[in-house]
């Protein structure tokens, strides 16, 4: 029962996720919101939903240890498995002025996570910080992009634009209630495996989840390396990070104040920030992310779960 439970909530929050973020881009497109800002919104947010569905159900329910270890699994694994097998596919290419204003709001978003975490809790007033700083990242996106004829993704609201607005509508509200049935069914399993297997609730966030919860990102990425998109793929691994640290972590803490496991200060929130530091690092050594790079970001995230599984 345990393993249909995180089957179910995976598939869930994968179909779910999808459905929600067609439907709101479609319904957007009808009421005539602007390409740009549903792209850089709608779409470039969209596939950490489930994520951030999953981290708040988990706090609702008091398992901080699956919410907190969501959001930094999510983003280790980002960087460490999709962005590897991104670059396995084809060698990312890095995107100069949109990498110099997602660099600097990654970093920043990154030490501002590491310094509230290491407080013990992210509170409600943490939590505040960290979506007010979502919102500043956001409006200066919006700003820069458009002053850059930014990234509209066109293939989206090309497909979705034809859909009509009830479609579109239950699209949406499909979307949302298989996210908030499938979120409840993953972190109930995943605690009944950490309690089969006798490991913390964290471990099981930290691996199952994280990764689980970032396919919508996996199938992306892979995609977009496979059509030769490879600036979309790393674009979209470094939004996700940033939303999941600001927007994520930011709201879970907002609704339910999270005690940060030790086991996290310790080891993973450091690990956190060396991959990001390595994300940003391999981008600017001539400006793409080459194969062999991403064979070693994979080799790094093996040898992450085999720590993990020793340290059990």
């Amino acid at each position: 029962m345990t393993v249909v439970l995180i089957v179910a909530g995976l598939v869930g929050l994968f179909v779910g996720g999808d459905l929600l973020v067609r439907g709101a881009v479609a319904l957007a497109t009808r009421l005539g919101v602007s390409p740009l800002v549903i792209g850089l919104t709608l779409v470039g947010f969209g596939t950490s939903t489930p994520e951030l569905i999953t981290s708040v159900q988990a706090a609702l329910q008091g398992v901080t240890g699956i919410a907190i270890g969501n959001v930094v699994g999510s983003n280790i694994a980002n960087v460490l498995l999709i962005l590897g097998t991104a670059a396995l596919i084809a060698p990312i290419r890095i995107d100069r002025a949109p990498f110099r204003r997602d660099a600097m709001a990654l970093t920043l978003a990154t030490a501002l996570a590491v310094g509230l975490v290491l407080t013990g809790e992210v509170g409600r007033a943490e939590g505040g910080i960290l979506v007010f700083g979502l919102v500043l990242y956001l409006a200066m996106m919006l700003r820069s992009a458009g002053q850059e004829g930014g990234p509209t993704n066109e293939d989206v609201l090309r497909a979705e634009s034809a859909v009509s607005k009830s479609k579109a509508i239950a699209m949406l509200v499909g979307g949302l209630v298989i996210l908030l049935l499938a979120a409840p069914a993953l972190v109930s399993g995943a605690v009944s495996v950490a309690e089969w297997a006798g490991v913390s609730d964290t471990l099981i966030g930290l691996t199952i989840v994280a990764v689980g919860t970032s396919l919508p990102e996996l199938v992306t990425a892979v995609i977009a390396a496979r059509r030769g998109e490879t600036a979309v793929a790393y674009g979209n691994i470094i939004g996700s990070n940033i939303f999941n640290i600001l927007g994520i972590l930011g709201i879970a803490g907002m609704i339910v104040p999270l005690p940060v496991p030790a086991e996290i200060i310790a080891l993973d929130l450091w690990i956190m920030a060396g991959t990001t530091v390595i994300a940003l690092a391999m981008a600017i050594t001539g400006w793409r992310i080459t194969r062999a790079e991403g064979g070693v970001l994979l080799a790094l995230y093996l040898a992450y779960l085999a720590l993990l599984i020793a340290t059990a």
